[in-house]
């Protein structure tokens, strides 16, 4: 007041323009005159604000504060501020805006103000596309309430954060990586690259904390190698960045909705965050990738299937069994060949349990994961001259039998035939002809 005062004076005075005064005053010139004739009308009051003291038509009533309060502590007590806020927008229809909800949330003592944060460290710019690298990880957490700590296996595109595949199991392991990646290149296809700690599962390190051995693979090495997926390790913590930002996420937000629906069982938590949780997570945190195209590449589910599993050589012993983790697996009679003593197999164990037995590309068993066998569908044997696939050793008894059902030649085409001539008849001997 007392600078507008002295402003005034110089105007009157003659010593300033009005732009001048405006100027000094930081306001428009049309501005400075009305402030000019409210004060030569009203003194001081006319240039009060008129809104001070009034109450703004879209303030919040006192009762909808206190109930948003209320409910915060009988439901949520915990959550962070963004995440109560999305979750009342979407099932208690919230009509205001997060940082008001953040403000009363910390006015109540109900949140604590978020610590300063740290310098600002230049990110790693995300891949162009969706599909061009995928991150897969787990997560040790107590993720069900009541129940131990379990693994939570997430895959994820660098490109957009949208998660295609999260799970909990009671431990990570070459099943579960398979599992992951079956579900999510079966609805997607084949990522240009997949990029992962270092764990025993993924990579054969020599040296504790030392580079991956890249001749030596992993089952997990080896299925992706074959689908010509290009399997990156990382060296760091701090180079997963992505997704360890966002198991953070997830460990805030996602005990926390498992524990509101009152999920206890692994089965039914599972179910319940492919069909509940994750369409929602990924419209919230998924981010649209600055090329619109696509970088997966389409496969036959099939090939998936028996690439994406556990292979082991073996031989057959001489009881016609394979030997498999304590089990004898008792390969069934073949209309192929008698037997496959001393034969060389593989034994493929698939990401549930299942076991199969291959001889070359054929499958010649399959069972239970306890070694129960599993009736196979019977296929019809090859008519003789097919060019079906068989083993080397179930050929050779049929190259006798192609050779006696061999039809005649023909004549060639290009000069006749010989003549018929009268053999003569040897020193001694008649002639029958």
């Amino acid at each position: 007041m007392q600078k507008f005062r002295d402003v005034l004076s110089s105007w009157e005075e003659g010593r300033l323009s009005q732009l001048e005064a405006a100027a000094l005053l930081g306001c428009s010139e049309r501005q400075f005159r009305r402030y000019r004739d409210r004060f030569l009308d009203e003194g001081e009051d006319g240039l009060r604000d008129g809104r001070l003291g009034r109450t703004s038509a879209r303030a919040i009533s006192v009762s909808e504060r206190a109930a948003m309060l209320e409910l915060y502590r009988a439901r949520h007590l915990g959550w962070t501020a963004k995440h109560f806020h999305d979750w009342g927008k979407r099932h208690h229809g919230f009509a205001w805006g997060y940082t008001w909800t953040k403000t009363q949330l910390q006015a109540a003592g109900l949140l604590q103000r978020a610590p300063r944060r740290g310098a600002h460290r230049r990110k790693r710019e995300r891949k162009p596309c969706a599909g061009m690298m995928l991150h897969q990880d787990g997560s040790r957490h107590v993720w069900l309430d009541g129940q131990g700590e379990m693994d939570l296996i997430v895959t994820m595109d660098d490109a957009t954060s949208w998660i295609y595949s999260a799970f909990l199991v009671e431990e990570e392991s070459t099943d579960s990586t398979f599992r992951a990646c079956l579900e999510t290149f079966s609805e997607n296809g084949l990522p240009c690259a997949l990029y992962t700690d270092r764990g025993s599962h993924y990579f054969v390190t020599p040296e504790a904390d030392g580079p991956v051995d890249k001749v030596h693979l992993t089952q997990v090495g080896r299925a992706l190698s074959r689908l010509g997926v290009e399997h990156i390790p990382a060296y760091s913590p701090e180079a997963r960045g992505r997704s360890e930002r966002m198991f953070g996420t997830l460990q805030d937000r996602l005990v926390k909705e498992l524990a509101l629906a009152q999920l206890r069982d692994m089965a039914a938590a599972n179910r319940w965050i492919k069909e509940h949780y994750l369409p929602e997570h990924n419209r919230l945190f998924a981010h649209a990738p600055m090329v619109q195209d696509n970088a997966f590449v389409a496969v036959a589910h099939g090939d998936l299937v028996e690439t994406l599993c556990s292979e082991h050589e073996r031989s057959v012993s001489r009881d016609n069994t394979v030997s498999w983790e304590g089990l004898r697996l008792q390969i069934p009679e073949s209309p192929l060949r008698a037997h496959y003593v001393k034969a060389r197999v593989k034994v493929r164990r698939y990401p549930d349990a299942r076991l199969a037995i291959f001889h070359g590309p054929r499958r010649i068993a399959q069972f239970d994961a306890d070694g129960s066998p599993i009736a196979m569908p019977v296929t019809a044997v090859p008519a003789q001259g097919s060019k079906a696939a068989f083993s080397p050793g179930s050929r050779d008894g049929l190259e006798t039998a192609k050779r006696a059902e061999r039809p005649e030649r023909r004549p060639p085409l290009t000069r006749p035939a010989p003549a018929a001539t009268e053999l003569p008849c040897r020193k001694g001997l008649e002639c029958t002809a």
